[in-house]
C-alpha cells in the first residue's frame, strides 16, 4: 500500500467504518501507515459511491470524507458523530489532529500514527505528538524504529530519529541486538551502528557479520570495528603471535567473498605483525586487495615484484598475478611475458594479462583486436576496455563484421561500443539485442 490507491481506499473505508487498522492493512508495514495517513487527508472533494434511500430528497453525494465527518448529506450538515480515532489522528484539519492525539495514552496501537504526528506540518500538532512520545518509555520506541526511520528523511523528521538514538544507547543490549537481526536496512543499520558503539558485539562476531552480509556499508563498519579490536604489533610480547582471537578475527575477514572486507584484513595485517600472510593476495581477483597486499610486504620489507614474476611462472594457478605484475611490473621487462599470457588457454589468464597491458599501458591495437573474438565474453569485454582509446584506428570493416547477427553476442555489443567510440555509429534502438 503506498500512497492513494485502490488499496488504501479500502483500508480508509474499512477503518471509518469500525475496523481496526490491523484489520485494515499491515500495520507491520511503515509505508502502509505513511499511505493511510495520505489517503486520509487525499480523501476532500472525491464523490463516494451513495445511493439516495427510497423516499429521500435529492442532494448532493457525499463525498467519502464526508462519510468520515459521520455527515451524509451535504457538507453544511452537521456532523452525526466523530470519526474514528485512526482517521482523526490523520484528518486535514489541524485541530481534529491535535485533539484526537489524547487517545493515544490508552492506545498503544496508534503510536505509529503519534510518530507520523510528530512530523506534522502544524506546530501545534507537532509540539503535542513530540511530548507524548519523549514521555514513552524508551524501548516502546523499538517497534517503530522502521517508520521513526523512514519520516527522519522528511522535513521535521529528526525530533523521533534522536530520541530512538537515545534509546537504542540506553536500551537493553538483547533489545538493541535484535533489531539488527530486523529485514529493514535502515533499522539494522542503525542498530549495528549503536550496538558498535557500545561495545556488543565481539571481534568474531564483527567479522563474520562483515564476511557474510551483503550491505556495502555494514561490510564497512564491521570489518573496520573488527579490525579494531585486533593488538597491533607493538602490543603483542616479541616472539609472541597475535593471539587466537585475533587471528582468528583476521582469518575470517581473509576469507570474505568481498572485495573490500578482504582488503580490510589485508590491510590489517601489517597492524598484526604478519606481513608474509599477505603474498597470496598478490594474485587476488580484485585489484583493490591486490594493492592492499602490495603495500603490507612492502611494509614488511619485500618487493612484490619479484614475487610476480614468479608467479606467472605458474599463470594458471594465479590469473590474477598477470594483472598484478601489470600494476607493478616494468614496462620494457614485462610486457612481452603478459603478450605471451594473452594467448594463454585459461580464459581467467587472459582475462587479466590483458587488464596488466591496460595498467601497463602498452597496449598495441593490432595485437589485441584479435581478442575480440575470444570464447570468453568476459575476455572480450577486457579487450574492449583496453580498445576503446583506440578505436578509431581499428578497421571499420573489421568492426562491421563482429557486427553481423550470427556473431556471438558478447562480439557485436564490443563492436557496437568500438564503432560508438569511434563515432562511427549511433547507440542502437532498445531492443537492438
Amino acid at each position: 500500500m503506498d500512497g492513494w490507491d485502490g488499496e488504501t481506499m479500502r483500508a480508509v473505508v474499512r477503518v471509518c467504518e469500525g475496523a481496526t487498522p490491523e484489520e485494515a492493512f499491515d500495520t507491520a508495514s511503515a509505508g502502509a501507515w505513511l499511505a493511510f495517513d495520505a489517503g486520509v487527508r487525499s480523501l476532500d472533494d472525491r464523490p463516494w459511491l451513495w445511493t439516495r434511500p427510497p423516499g429521500e430528497p435529492e442532494r448532493p453525494a457525499p463525498t467519502l470524507l464526508d462519510r468520515l465527518r459521520g455527515r451524509t448529506g451535504s457538507r453544511s450538515t452537521p456532523p452525526a458523530s466523530p470519526p474514528p480515532p485512526a482517521v482523526a489522528l490523520c484528518h486535514p484539519d489541524g485541530r481534529v489532529r491535535e485533539a484526537a492525539l489524547d487517545a493515544v495514552r490508552t492506545a498503544p496501537e496508534l503510536r505509529p500514527l503519534l510518530v507520523v504526528r510528530c512530523a506534522d506540518w502544524v506546530a501545534p500538532v507537532r509540539e503535542k505528538a513530540r511530548a507524548l512520545l519523549a514521555g514513552l518509555p524508551g524501548d516502546a520506541l523499538f517497534p517503530l524504529a522502521g517508520l521513526i526511520l523512514r519520516l527522519a528523511r522528511r522535513d521535521r523528521g529528526d525530533f523521533a530519529r534522536a530520541l530512538l538514538e537515545d534509546a537504542l544507547r540506553e536500551g537493553p543490549a538483547a533489545e538493541v541486538l535484535a533489531l539488527t537481526a530486523d529485514p529493514d536496512r535502515a533499522t539494522y543499520r542503525i542498530a549495528y551502528r549503536i550496538a558498535v558503539e557500545r561495545g556488543l558485539l565481539t571481534p568474531i562476531e564483527l567479522a563474520a557479520t562483515a564476511a557474510a552480509c551483503g550491505d556495502v556499508t555494514l561490510q564497512d563498519l564491521c570489518a573496520e570495528a573488527a579490525v579494531a579490536a585486533v593488538k597491533p604489533e607493538e602490543a603483542v610480547r616479541p616472539g609472541a603471535s597475535p593471539g587466537p582471537d585475533g587471528a582468528a578475527v583476521l582469518d575470517r575477514l581473509l576469507a570474505a567473498r568481498s572485495p573490500r572486507v578482504r582488503s580490510a584484513g589485508v590491510t590489517a595485517l601489517r597492524r598484526a605483525g604478519r606481513h608474509g600472510d599477505a603474498e597470496p593476495f598478490l594474485a587476488d581477483r580484485s585489484a583493490v586487495v591486490r594493492a592492499c597486499a602490495r603495500y603490507v610486504l612492502r611494509q614488511g620489507g619485500v618487493d612484490p615484484l619479484p614475487l610476480y614474476r614468479e608467479l606467472c611462472a605458474d599463470p594458471a594457478a594465479h590469473p590474477g598475478a598477470a594483472a598484478g605484475l601489470g600494476e607493478c611490473g616494468d614496462r620494457v621487462t614485462d610486457a612481452e611475458a603478459l603478450w605471451t599470457l594473452v594467448g594463454h588457454p585459461v580464459p581467467a589468464v587472459r582475462l587479466h594479462a590483458i587488464s596488466g597491458l591496460r595498467a601497463l599501458d602498452v597496449v598495441v591495437r593490432e595485437r589485441l583486436t584479435p581478442s575480440l573474438d575470444d570464447p570468453s565474453p568476459a575476455v572480450v569485454r577486457a579487450a574492449t576496455r583496453a580498445l576503446l582509446p583506440e578505436a578509431a584506428g581499428i578497421p571499420e570493416h573489421l568492426l562491421r563484421e563482429r557486427s553481423a547477427p550470427e556473431r556471438p553476442r558478447a562480439v557485436r555489443v564490443a563492436a557496437d561500443r568500438l564503432l560508438r567510440a569511434a563515432g562511427r555509429q549511433r547507440r542502437p534502438e532498445p531492443g537492438y539485442w
